[in-house]
């Protein structure tokens, strides 16, 4: 697949102290399930990216949204870093401080550890995450059945989860993934640049995966009641 090079990241030593000294990094995520709510210092809407990588969309997003408290998750210490310095400079350039932003590292596949049915999130952000186009790697995917459970458990009844990707295998297999969970595609695109949808923010990958002439696809999907016959979560291996 074409660009997937940015996957990968050299080791960067000052990631992880440069992080843990920041005011807007949060150590300990598991220590917070049931609480993120009360981590900010005023109650707004709660919005998650998971796989935020440099941080390139949180930064803005938040800087954007003033009125929306964000979280950002991400495994990578280096991406982490990165995303804390841009969170830093797009604020500094406002004028403002990053208090509605908060970053942590954390296993998306184990999301359950962090956050329970108390966090009460009105959005989940999923931009450009790994395709894992191997079928014996599709089960790490971010949209794959297992994990849209997960995200039930705290995503509010009728709020929504965006995502962006590049990749129309994992689109055309995730739009089924949403409908065994429980979740009614309310918007959808396979070419969203050409779609007039806004507000849109460019990501750094968006951008270069559209300078390669690669359609960004790009849908929403509510949150609606689950039927019995639907999955349940499975187990970590």
């Amino acid at each position: 697949m074409l660009g997937r090079a940015y996957m990968r990241i050299r080791h960067k030593p000052w990631a992880r102290p440069e992080l843990e000294a920041s005011d807007f990094f949060v150590k300990e995520p598991d220590a917070l399930k049931n609480k993120w709510l009360e981590q900010y210092p005023e109650k707004r809407p709660f919005y998650i990216e998971l796989g935020c990588g440099k941080g390139g969309f949180v930064s803005r997003a938040a800087f954007m949204n003033s009125e929306v408290n964000f979280l950002a998750v991400d495994i990578k210490f280096e991406m982490l870093g990165l995303a804390k310095r841009n969170v830093e400079r797009v604020f500094a350039e406002g004028g403002r401080k990053p208090e509605n932003v908060l970053l942590t590292a954390h296993n998306i596949e184990r999301i359950d550890m962090m956050l329970g049915e108390q966090d009460c999130a009105d959005r989940i952000y999923i931009n450009f995450c790994n395709p894992w186009p191997r079928m014996k790697h599709k089960k790490r995917r971010l949209t794959h059945p297992r994990q849209l459970m997960k995200y039930r458990t705290f995503l509010k009844e009728g709020c929504e989860i965006h995502f962006k990707t590049d990749d129309d295998e994992l689109f055309a297999e995730s739009l089924e993934y949403f409908e065994q969970c429980g979740f009614k595609i309310k918007y959808i695109t396979y070419d969203l640049h050409a779609s007039g949808y806004e507000p849109n923010i460019i990501t750094e990958h968006e951008k270069m995966f559209s300078d390669e002439g690669i359609k960004i696809k790009f849908l929403i999907a509510e949150k609606s009641e689950l039927k019995a016959a639907e999955p349940q979560p499975e187990e970590n291996n």
